[in-house]
């Protein structure tokens, strides 16, 4: 487990990096890639949508392009009140600070659940894809980003100390175990060198 795959660090890190995490996302992450895999979910504008690891809301953004209004749920202070600054409290989205592993929603709420840039943090990934499962409904969308597995030996090393990365296999791995039948994945990248993402949009399974 990489240092970072822990509730507590994590959100100290996510103290700091929120001062800055606007301006360092798009090297990453930006908004291209984003529109991108917003297109994948093919939303009709009457779907209610959960974005868990909303963050400053970056990928909200993004979605309230297709719905009028987005459930955003974080664990970092820090990062909803960057978030707060752009939407308010008690506008189009409807925060509430959480955790992944543990949402606090009822069993087949949204219709979509999106996750951008958090999954890596998450000390027990399918249990957090499970509760995802739980909390969509059956028939609906779920799309998770996370960080492609580095092709590179010293990469690879650096980056299991730091933080789930993970390849095909493994989401594969991990969305099976998590109940998810039907899924494929994407590989997204800002630029070439960049670091690359790994897009997996899943179908929920009928009951």
């Amino acid at each position: 487990m990489g240092v970072l795959e822990h509730k507590g660090r994590a959100r100290v890190f996510y103290k700091y990096l929120s001062q800055v995490y606007d301006r360092i996302n798009p090297f990453i992450w930006n908004e291209e890639m984003r529109d991108e895999a917003i297109g994948w979910l093919e939303l009709d504008g009457d779907e209610r949508v959960l974005d868990v690891g909303c963050g400053t809301g970056f990928a909200t953004e993004g979605l309230l392009q297709h719905v009028e209004t987005v459930y955003g749920l974080d664990q970092s202070p820090h990062q909803l009140e960057k978030a707060y600054a752009k939407f308010g409290r008690s506008g189009p989205v409807r925060f509430t600070r959480g955790d992944a592993e543990r949402l606090p929603y009822q069993d087949d709420t949204f219709d979509v659940v999106w996750s951008s840039g958090s999954i890596e943090y998450w000390p027990n990934p399918v249990d957090a894809l499970e509760e995802i499962r739980r909390v969509a409904a059956p028939g609906g969308k779920v799309l998770i980003v996370g960080p492609d597995y580095p092709s590179n030996t010293v990469f690879q090393k650096l980056a299991d100390a730091i933080m789930l990365f993970y390849d095909e296999d493994e989401a594969d791995r991990m969305f099976r175990e998590a109940g998810f039948e039907s899924f494929e994945h994407h590989i997204q990248q800002a630029r070439p060198g960049s670091p690359r993402a790994i897009t997996t949009v899943a179908t929920v399974p009928e009951q």
